[in-house]
């Protein structure tokens, strides 16, 4: 498999490993070989990826909320990670407004605790924070947004996140001067589908148990352009840039954007047509949001990525659409989601190569 030279044997931590994209992250580490520790609260739906694949079996499972500096202090001392991926966070828009506090306080000092436990780890060598595609400024133009434009946040959840890139940068300095460089990094990712997420005010999920009771889905704007990918297409890029970082600690990117193409970049209209071709979908009902303000058209450059990592998404838009429906048809029919969850991944890392 790619990356298992670079992971193999290693001590990687993974914050948020509960979460929808942390075990898909966890489950592909352990494929390369990785010796994977989690910090994280207890799943916060049900059901949910991480029980449904047993996870727990495979890492070292750890319940810490990370706004807890002493108790995350402790245990990372611990672990003593070579590498660190941090997911966990509150990551959802609607609810940063009903909890703006929680929010910052999770995603900011939170980010900053992390940062802090690192400082007393000796052989800690990369540590990546996974941000958002919404920590820039949207001026609504029909412009994908590059490593270099300007950052904004106008709900408590973008801001946040702007925090939590400010909080990274703010301790660069504090790793400088060791022996082994220490680089860290922030990863910004687009709208993620894929099998195993059921977090509320998201298309799919949404859509998913809508089908599964026979309800009305509730849409607030099927002309929201919005950049879609595969949860596998990001940790092949959190993945990527963490052997980057390993190979190259002294690289002067300090922030990275990982999107589709501008093909696959589409409104949620197009999305359903998607999956329209997989599913009959239930019928929609328009709901538009009156409690928080809405980017209309949001877009991601990623040529960075691509050059410098030679990154670049083993699967289009239409893929992505037939392995999330794949998954969740299975999953209804009690099927074996750890065997299927480790074959997509096969299957991801067997179109990657190749795409080389």
């Amino acid at each position: 498999m790619r990356f298992k030279q670079s992971f193999n044997g290693r001590r990687v931590l993974v914050t948020g490993h509960t979460g929808f994209k942390g075990t898909w992250l966890c489950a592909w580490l352990k494929l390369l070989g990785a010796d994977v520790f989690g910090i994280a609260l207890n799943p916060n739906t049900e059901p949910n990826m991480f029980s449904l694949i047993d996870l727990e079996d495979d890492v070292d499972h750890n319940i810490i909320d990370i706004r807890n500096l002493k108790h995350l202090s402790k245990r990372i001392d611990l672990i003593q990670p070579e590498i660190v991926f941090h997911l966990a966070a509150q990551p959802l828009v609607r609810r940063s407004y009903q909890e703006p506090l929680n929010t910052f306080e999770t995603n900011v000092m939170g980010t900053a605790n992390i940062l802090e436990a690192l400082r007393v780890v000796a052989d800690i060598k990369a540590f990546i924070c996974i941000t958002t595609d919404k920590v820039y400024h949207n001026s609504e133009q029909q412009h994908a947004y590059s490593e270099g434009d300007a950052l904004g946040g106008k709900d408590p959840y973008s801001a946040s996140k702007v925090a939590a890139e400010m909080i990274v940068n703010g301790y660069r300095g504090l790793f400088d001067g060791r022996t082994c460089p220490v680089a860290l990094a922030t990863a910004r990712g687009g709208n993620v589908i894929g099998g195993g997420d059921w977090s509320e005010d998201r298309l799919v999920p949404d859509l998913v148990r809508a089908l599964s009771v026979g309800d009305t889905l509730n849409i607030r704007n099927l002309n929201a352009t919005r950049p879609w990918q595969h949860v596998l297409c990001l940790c092949h890029g959190y993945l990527a840039l963490a052997e980057k970082l390993l190979n190259n600690p002294n690289d002067t990117n300090y922030s990275w954007n990982f999107g589709p193409s501008a093909a696959d970049t589409v409104t949620v209209s197009a999305m359903l047509s998607q999956f329209g071709t997989k599913w009959d979908l239930p019928k929609i009902s328009l709901h538009p949001a009156t409690d928080m303000p809405e980017s209309n058209f949001l877009m991601l450059d990623s040529s960075l990525a691509i050059s410098e990592l030679g990154w670049d998404p083993a699967w289009t838009l239409n893929r992505a659409v037939s392995m999330t429906a794949q998954w969740y048809k299975v999953q209804a029919n009690n099927g074996d989601m750890r065997d299927l969850s480790q074959r997509q991944i096969l299957q991801y890392n067997s179109d990657m190569m190749c795409d080389d």
